[in-house]
């Protein structure tokens, strides 16, 4: 016969059904042990202090006392039960106690601490395609020997148009007279602190000219021969002047007789001139397709470099490695090559596919810009050392002839015989969208300049 549940009564009166201990059953059990029956209203109890009397003392012993079957695992996936041995092996790993006590705690396998510290995140540079200034040079002299444009450290841009040399001031966009002489002028530029502006005509004189006052400070005189002075460079309070003759001279301008010392081995016209940073150097090229690289304390050069095929006139010194000088070929030789001014080793080569008529290094970034001729008649921005193209900058219509460079190195200016002065931008400041057009015009006035 089935075993039937018996009764039982507590103090109260209340009937409670006790479970055959023998054969326990918990599907349908509900914990009245915890449920106070009926008290009476004499009963009182506490949440921490429970009234004995309302409690079903029989229950409760036989839920503590009667073992329970263990949980059975019947019924679960083999998925949910990888992943509960993987969750246990995971938080607990290996261990048996989720707390234990210890001497000293656990090391970390890795602590986030020792992660590297997460580096900034380079905003992209944009690099404009388009000229921010556009500026008419009517009459300027093309000529690929001379040099009309210099970028002074006061943010003023030289230009030499014909026989006047007008001042361009960046900041405000506004243009000055400088000078107007006799002989056209073959080239223009600045000392180092701006004092001074030097202006190379075609007559084989240099004129020294004050920009705070307009006035000539002195005249620098070559060789009685009419040769026009294509090149200038300056090193502290040296001035070095190169003419179409070949002929390279060093003039200290503090002393009446300025001569220091001169270097004639050229053949052909001087196209380039560029002292190293450091000043212990001097780079020259020329109409005869050499490049020589002098040391300061010599006579003779302290290199003599003939790789390339065509007249030089492009020379850049590195302005982060002090003995590394890049020179560019003109029309049938259409490379930049690199060199170790100590050594005189080319040290990389490479095809540019047009005339290389201007190099300059980036002043803030290690970047190259190079100017061209046909067909494209654009500036190329460089990265350095892989040479891979960054930017070309395309607008002018004819061979670009000029290029200088702002102080900052954010800006350049490049003029070309399609008589425009184009200013570019490299960085990446905010420019203005609106482009504005300023002209240089030659006339019975001599120069006026409109904004378009």
């Amino acid at each position: 016969m089935d075993a039937s549940p018996s009764f039982s009564t507590n103090g109260n009166n209340n009937t409670i059904p006790v479970m055959d201990l023998q054969k326990p059953d918990f599907s349908n059990l509900v914990h009245h042990w915890c449920r106070p029956a009926r008290a009476s209203s004499n009963d009182y109890a506490d949440r921490f202090i429970p009234n004995r009397a309302a409690t079903n003392m029989d229950l409760a012993q036989g839920l503590l006392t009667i073992p329970r079957k263990e949980d059975s695992t019947v019924g679960i996936s083999p998925s949910r039960e990888a992943y509960r041995k993987l969750l246990v092996d995971t938080l607990l790993q290996g261990r048996t106690r989720i707390f234990k006590f210890r001497n000293q705690p656990r090391t970390p396998k890795r602590s986030f601490l020792d992660l590297p510290p997460a580096q900034p995140i380079k905003k992209q540079r944009r690099i404009p395609h388009h000229q921010e200034e556009s500026l008419d040079v009517q009459d300027i002299i093309c000529n690929r020997q001379l040099n009309l444009l210099d970028w002074g450290s006061n943010n003023i841009l030289a230009v030499a148009v014909n026989d006047t040399v007008y001042l361009w001031n960046a900041i405000t966009k506004s243009v000055s007279e400088l000078v107007t002489v006799d002989d056209p002028i073959t080239s223009v530029s600045w000392d180092l602190d701006c004092r001074r502006i030097a202006i190379g005509l075609n007559n084989s004189h240099v004129q020294l000219y004050d920009p705070a006052t307009n006035k000539m400070i002195r005249t620098l005189q070559g060789n009685d021969q009419d040769v026009l002075v294509g090149s200038l460079a300056w090193n502290n309070y040296l001035l070095t002047t190169g003419s179409a003759d070949g002929l390279i001279i060093n003039n200290d301008v503090r002393i009446r007789s300025p001569i220091v010392s001169t270097y004639d081995n050229h053949s052909d016209g001087i196209c380039g001139l560029k002292w190293s940073p450091s000043g212990q150097y001097l780079a020259s090229g020329g109409a005869d397709k050499l490049v020589h690289i002098w040391d300061i304390s010599k006579s003779d050069p302290l290199h003599r470099i003939n790789d390339h095929t065509a007249s030089v006139r492009a020379l850049a010194w590195c302005p982060f490695q002090s003995n590394l000088l890049a020179s560019g070929g003109g029309k049938t030789d259409e490379s930049i090559k690199f060199w170790n001014a100590s050594t005189g080793a080319c040290l990389k080569s490479v095809n540019t596919g047009s005339e290389v008529s201007g190099l300059l290094w980036n002043k803030s970034e290690r970047e190259l810009v190079s100017s061209h001729g046909r067909t494209k008649n654009q500036l190329v921005l460089w990265k350095y050392p892989s040479m891979a193209k960054m930017a070309e900058l395309i607008g002018h219509l004819s061979p670009v002839l000029y290029l200088a460079q702002s102080p900052d190195g954010c800006q350049l200016a490049s003029a070309s015989k399609d008589e425009t002065l184009r200013i570019w931008r490299i960085s990446e400041k905010p420019t203005n969208k609106t482009t504005s057009r300023t002209s240089f015009v030659v006339g019975p006035c001599n120069m006026y300049s409109s904004i378009r």
